[in-house]
Order: structure tokens, then sequence, then C-alpha cells
């Protein structure tokens, strides 16, 4: 059984275009997501932090109360939120805006207005600003004419929440709102240890290929064979996810959580389910080679796509709109189970989701096992 073991580990981890799609690729593309928009939000050390938004700010002349109240709550977001320049023209301030020096322009007026040039980040920050202000003018106004003598609360109470609230998430740590691609890609990552999974079933089928043919007529008991052949590539493509998650977590700089025990069980679940989805597709009977590897691509790239690899909202909007694509999306279930450790320390949710992934296991092998059953050979 050890030599069996040594030279089916050595076969596979000398595959080359195997290996790439299994390890490399899901390392490449983490790097482009890092280089593209990983870095944002974070310092050199990996905690959140974002820069204050540089905008202008446009007094019109108007003296009005509300005008005034406006202008001082700017005053107070200066260096918090905003970075407001030193720009007094209306000109100056758009030719600004055009050259992307600043992302928007505030007008103090009696209906304070803001003018931007795109949407963007940052533009979706200031927008939520205007919004905020206005919301408030107008509640201290309502409260002013109904009930003039809670005004003073009103404004003590909004005050105290300015000072007392901050921004972390439900895991205590502030989320960095990019990680949802870093998580979808560990995912991918993990799905894509279905390569290895049809390359070994390939390897078993003597009408495939000349290896299982010699494989076929071995004294050797098929169960042992494929036993062997599957814990080489669990551990084998759990060591490819370990290696991923050190090179976002050490070298991107990219937090996974704390808890290195659920860490650890998570990429286990996934790399099973990963080499079982392969096992079962390479079980396919009555396709060549190409064609299973072409499921295979499927299999791997629509999952991720659908858990948030390509468009990081997608999870979000098939949870509002057919949550049980979710449940049943392998990628999808892995990556809700990284936000559950990292981010909102969900332990119920956290376990669900690994008993999805276990009952996937199971029911992947379950067909992998009654595809091969069936197997018979007039001649070798």
């Amino acid at each position: 059984m050890l030599h069996l073991f040594k030279y089916r580990f050595l076969q596979t981890i000398r595959n080359f275009p195997v290996m790439f799609w299994a390890l490399l690729f899901p390392i490449i593309l983490g790097t482009l997501f890092y280089l593209s928009f990983g870095s944002a939000g974070l310092d050199s050390t990996g905690e959140s932090r974002w820069d204050a938004v540089k905008t202008a700010v446009i007094r019109d002349g108007d003296a009005s109360e509300n005008a005034r109240a406006f202008e001082e709550f700017l005053t107070q977001m200066d260096g918090e939120m905003l970075d407001i320049k030193d720009i007094s023209l209306e000109s100056e301030a758009l030719d600004a805006l055009n050259e992307e020096t600043i992302s928007g322009i505030f007008y103090v007026r009696d209906t304070p207005s803001l003018t931007v040039a795109k949407n963007g980040l940052n533009e979706s920050i200031l927008t939520p600003v205007l919004e905020s202000y206005n919301q408030n003018a107008a509640m201290f106004a309502e409260i002013a004419r109904t009930h003039p003598e809670k005004l003073p609360d009103a404004i003590e109470a909004v005050a105290d929440y300015r000072n007392t609230t901050a921004e972390v998430s439900l895991g205590g740590k502030d989320l960095n709102p990019n990680i949802q691609y870093f998580f979808a890609l560990i995912a991918y990552a993990c799905l894509s240890g279905a390569f290895l999974g049809v390359q070994s079933s390939i390897d078993g089928q003597a009408n495939i290929s000349a290896l299982g043919a010699r494989r076929s007529i071995t004294p050797t008991h098929k169960l042992t064979l494929i036993l062997i052949d599957m814990a080489v590539l669990f551990i084998i493509h759990f060591f490819n996810i370990l290696i991923l998650c050190l090179y976002v977590t050490k070298a991107l700089k990219i937090s996974l959580g704390d808890d290195i025990g659920s860490l650890l069980l998570v990429d286990f679940m996934g790399s099973m389910i990963g080499v079982c989805l392969g096992v079962a597709i390479g079980c396919l009977a009555r396709i060549s080679y190409s064609l299973k590897i072409g499921v295979c691509v499927l299999l791997t790239l629509f999952p991720g796509f659908l858990a948030g690899l390509m468009f990081g909202n997608m999870k979000n909007i098939i949870e509002l709109n057919c949550p049980i694509i979710n449940r049943i999306n392998p990628a999808a279930v892995l990556s809700d189970a990284f936000y559950c450790m990292g981010i909102y320390n969900d332990m119920e949710r956290f376990t669900r989701c690994l008993v999805i992934l276990a009952v996937m296991s199971i029911l992947l092998l379950t067909v992998a096992f009654l595809g091969i059953r069936r197997e018979r050979y007039d001649s070798i």
C-alpha cells in the first residue's frame, strides 16, 4: 500500500496541467485580485483603513440658517470622513473635479447639493453624507415645529451617537469590503480539486487510458486502489488550499480570521467536496476525456461566479431572490462558512455549512461508486 501511495502521489504532483488549475491558477488569480482592489482599505499591517474623501466646498453667499448649519456640519466632518480642499471658486472646483483631484463638490445653500463626476467608491461615500444631513435637518425641523421643548434632547442624542459608535463587524473586526472576493476565490480553489478527481478517475478506466488498463488487470483489489487514490488526492489538495490560505494571509495580508482550527476544518471540507466532485464527473460514462474536463471547468467556474468570484454582490442578489441556490451551491456554502468563521462569528450557521458540505460529499461519492460498480470490460 505504501508503494501504491508513493507512486500515486508522485504521479499526481508531476501532472503539471492538473496541478496548475488546482494550485497555481488560484494563486495567480488571488494576486490579480490584490493588485486590482485587494489592498484598498488596508494599511501596511493588513488592518482596515480608509482615506478621507477629497472634496471642495463652494459657498454661494447664502446666509440662511440652514446654509450655515450645513457648512458647520461639513467643517466637523473635515479630517474624519472628508478632506476639504482650499478651493473657493466654482470654476476651480469644476476643473479639479474633471481632473479627478477631488471626488465631489458640496454647495452650501439653503438647499444643500452635491456634484460628482462619476459613480465610484468615493462618490458613494459622499452621497450618504448629504443624505444624512438632510434627514437630520428635516427631523430637527419637525421636532422644533411639534415639540420644541425636546429639541435640545434630540441634538444631544445625535451628538452622543456620533461620539460613541464605531464601524466594526459582528466578529469584532473591521471588514475590508473586498474580502468577499477572496472568500469566493478560496471556495473556487477548493472546487478546483475536481481536476485532480477527474484525472484520477480517468487513470482507473481501462477503456480510456493505458494506465487504466494496466491498473484493471493488477491483482490488487479495486477498492484498495480507489481508497488509496482518494486518500492521496485529499492530502494533496488539502495542502494546496493551505498554501493558498497562507499566501492570502501572509503575502497579501488579507485576514481570514483568527480561529485556525475552524479554518483548517473548512479547508478540509472544501478539499473533500472538490475531489469528490471530480471523481463523480470522471465516472460519467460514454463521454470523452476532453468533454469531462469541459464539464469540470463549467462546474467549478459557474458555482464560483454565483458565489461572487466575478461579481462580488452576486451571492447577496441570489440570497434575496432565490436563496435555495446558495444552499446547493458548494462554492456559496464554502464562502458562507468563511464569513461565519472570520466575520460573523456565527457558529450555528457555520455548523450548518459544514453539514451541507459533508452531505454533498457523500452524495457525490455515492454517484461515483454507482458509476464505477457498473464498469465491466469484455477484453483489455
